[in-house]
């Protein structure tokens, strides 16, 4: 298969062989993948089908950079979303559900997304998707008609890939980098329910569910890697931080946002016409980070019919109210702190590797915040 290019622009020629090539695990239907779309792509739909199969529902996710910015199980959308994306929140379908949901974690960081659905993608999915930004979109097939809708997007530039379910992957890895060939078993260590109500029996069924996603999108995000969740999708994701604390702090802003644009003042704000809907959900970002300057702010005077920021004290007691939070980390959590701080947006459930020479604090620390500490999950580094 020969790619548009290789990592960047400059590195042509490039391309990719399948290693069966009577059966390869993907088709190019539309546009010409470079290689960083291949490998969100064959990451992004490795998460979606583990997921799917381990929590029993279609998933979507929205891959940046090789990393997921959000994932989700299908399930309810709420106005918020249904806003954002020019949605009805009562007959959205179940698999445009799920990435609506998995966009809607981090709209900024999806912005020009890899996307990757567990299902066949039908009209529904396929017309959203028309209207966004975005670079591609893999998935196991496609119903009639959708993949010429999609095609027509970029004027053709837009790349449309169908993985075959049939495929597994090779149980070895091979990597070939500066005159070096490592190889490593795949990691196909089980990541199940059972996995974490053995540890934790008394663990409520959504928060196995918001666990057990989270350790799937785990497995495919750039290490260090944190992730909340809450009610089948991820609300925070920090990836690819060399300190754990910034993963968590990271990811704990992101969720902070995701909450705070649900605050009414945040859902009121009405803009002048000809304001696009990518605009305004930066806008409302920018308005809850709470940091806009002079010259912002004249700028959002100019395309809003009036916003009352919000203070301090409002701000606190909105975030106040974010509960039954999970959180997971690929490696084992090193101090406390990240405890600490993961409390500060809502985490009650949290599951990491353990065995770190400062475990007996963490344990500490989940005891003194009431969170529920699940251990002993496989580690899940990845790059």
């Amino acid at each position: 298969m020969l790619l548009r290019h290789g990592m960047n622009p400059h590195q042509r020629p490039a391309g990719a062989v399948p290693l069966d090539p009577a059966r390869p695990p993907l088709r190019v239907l539309s546009g010409e993948p470079s290689l960083v779309n291949l490998l969100d792509a064959v990451n992004a739909w490795a998460l979606v089908r583990e997921a799917a199969a381990s929590c029993g529902a279609p998933v979507g996710a929205s891959f940046k950079h090789v990393s997921p910015a959000g994932v989700a199980l299908a399930g309810p959308v709420d106005d918020v979303a249904a806003e954002t994306f020019g949605l009805d929140a009562a007959s959205v379908g179940s698999l445009t559900s799920a990435y609506v949901r998995a966009r809607d974690a981090d709209p900024r960081a999806s912005f020009g997304d890899m996307i990757a659905v567990s299902e066949p993608v039908d009209a529904e999915l396929a017309d959203l998707v028309r209207r966004l930004t975005s670079d591609g979109i893999i998935a196991p097939g496609y119903a009639p008609g959708t993949v010429a809708t999609l095609a027509a997007k970029k004027d053709g530039r837009f790349v449309v890939l169908e993985a075959d379910p049939a495929v597994v992957p090779p149980a070895q890895e091979v990597r070939e980098v500066g005159g070096l060939r490592l190889v490593q078993p795949r990691d196909d260590a089980p990541l199940t329910a059972d996995l974490l109500t053995r540890a934790a029996p008394a663990l409520a069924p959504q928060a196995v569910t918001d666990l057990l996603l989270g350790l799937h999108a785990m497995r495919y995000t750039q290490s260090n890697s944190v992730g909340y969740l809450r009610g089948g999708m991820a609300i925070g994701i920090g990836a690819g931080q060399q300190s754990r604390i910034d993963c968590t702090r990271i990811a704990g802003a992101k969720a902070d946002k995701w909450w705070l644009r649900r605050h009414p003042a945040v859902r009121s704000m009405t803009f002048v016409e000809g304001v696009s809907r990518t605009e305004r959900t930066n806008w409302r970002l920018r308005v809850v980070e709470g940091d806009l300057d002079a010259q912002e702010t004249a700028l959002l005077s100019a395309v809003t019919r009036g916003v009352t920021l919000l203070t301090p004290r409002e701000r606190s007691s909105w975030l106040g109210r974010l509960d039954d939070v999970a959180f997971v980390s690929d490696g084992a959590i090193p101090f406390r702190d990240n405890v600490d701080e993961a409390v500060r947006h809502g985490v009650r459930h949290l599951a990491e590797p353990g065995g770190s020479t400062r475990s007996p604090d963490v344990v500490v620390a989940c005891r003194e915040h009431r969170v529920t500490r699940v251990a002993d999950v496989p580690r899940l580094f990845h790059h």
